[in-house]
């Protein structure tokens, strides 16, 4: 069998040893299967797949064992008048577990909607859109710990969230493998059907709303769908803008004051703030990697061939047109990034997790 059938790339080689594990008992099967051997402190190299959306599988493949992660449930308690707790099983669709809150008459991951893949890869990659990001939200993630052999709860401060990172991220890039295998994602979400505050100016823009204001949870979801449709970032089988890892590079965070001088006055300049408390971080500024792409000559659609591009609707995003390889997709991203280097001194960083490959 062959990766590219789970991954929204479409891309990846064979996998001689696949498991499907459906309930958390699977999962769990799966990890004691592959954990450490007696006396033995290092971790066999696993590849665990959700939705597949942020994954870039070499053409080799992985002949390690594969685990899908395809175990599903929701939990709704009762924690106050005004909070609910809401515990998702790591196979659940993001999406349609957005939608089954909002459907409840709870909000807060609203603006997260439309985003492929599945619960349990959120906390991993802190993942977040037009404002809002999971961490925010999140109260606990229950792992099984490959290393200690056992389930643990971890709370919000042990995940020390940051952008488009975590301690489950860091954790897995020290060790070269995944050290923790997420089962479950806690989340405590506001009762109400009125939004959080709307805090991105785009999504703001197209609810005709000031920033800070509340609308329907409802109506930001349906504006915020129609967006990432305008982009290419809701999966559509039929459009091949959407057979992508969805932004492939995350937006630069400039720490000294001689790089964020050397770039130009219009670069686009945003505060960084920490995600738990959302209070700005002193000496750091973000901007834009789709605004960089652009201005060192990358337009929408970009590629050597027919086989591998930008998306023709949202720069951020490398596509596969139909018949590409994962090589295409790196020398694209390779090409881009010594672009963006060589115009402003900024190294783009990739987004997604790279399986048997690199930039």
């Amino acid at each position: 069998m062959n990766l590219s059938e789970f991954t929204t790339f479409h891309l990846g080689g064979p996998a001689p040893d696949l498991t499907v594990a459906r309930t958390r008992d699977d999962l769990i099967a799966f990890a004691e299967a592959n954990g450490l051997a007696p006396g033995d402190r290092s971790m066999p190299d696993i590849l665990l797949i959700g939705g597949g959306s942020n994954l870039l599988v070499s053409d080799a493949g992985f002949d390690g064992p594969v685990g899908v992660v395809a175990t599903t449930g929701v939990t709704f308690t009762e924690i106050s008048d005004t909070e609910m707790q809401v515990t998702a099983e790591a196979g659940e669709s993001w999406d349609d577990f957005v939608a089954a809150t909002l459907s409840s008459g709870l909000s807060g991951l609203e603006a997260l909607s439309g985003i492929p893949g599945s619960v349990g890869a959120t906390p991993i990659q802190n993942v977040g859109a037009y404002g809002t990001e999971v961490a925010e939200l999140i109260t606990s993630v229950e792992v099984y710990d490959r290393l200690s052999g056992q389930v643990r709860r971890l709370t919000a401060a042990e995940l020390e969230f940051g952008y488009r990172t975590s301690a489950l991220k860091r954790a897995a890039r020290a060790a070269g493998t995944p050290a923790h295998i997420v089962l479950s994602v806690t989340f405590a979400l506001p009762r109400g059907t009125d939004s959080l505050p709307v805090r991105y100016a785009q999504l703001a823009g197209a609810l005709d709303v000031a920033i800070g204001t509340r609308v329907p949870a409802l109506r930001v979801r349906e504006a915020v769908l129609d967006l990432r449709r305008s982009k290419g970032m809701v999966l559509d089988e039929d459009d091949h803008d959407t057979w992508s890892a969805g932004s492939f590079f995350t937006n630069p965070i400039v720490e000294s004051p001689e790089a964020l001088a050397a770039l130009p006055a219009e670069a686009p300049r945003f505060p960084v703030t920490d995600p738990l408390s959302g209070a700005t971080i002193p000496g750091l500024t973000k901007t834009s990697a789709a605004w960089l792409i652009e201005r060192a000559g990358f337009g929408k659609g970009y590629g050597f061939n027919d086989r591998a591009s930008l998306s023709t609707k949202h720069t951020l995003a490398l596509t596969n047109r139909g018949g590409a390889t994962t090589s295409d997709v790196v020398d694209l991203a390779r090409t881009i990034v010594a672009g963006v280097n060589e115009r402003f001194g900024i190294v783009l960083e990739p987004e997604p997790t790279f399986i048997g490959t690199e930039i």
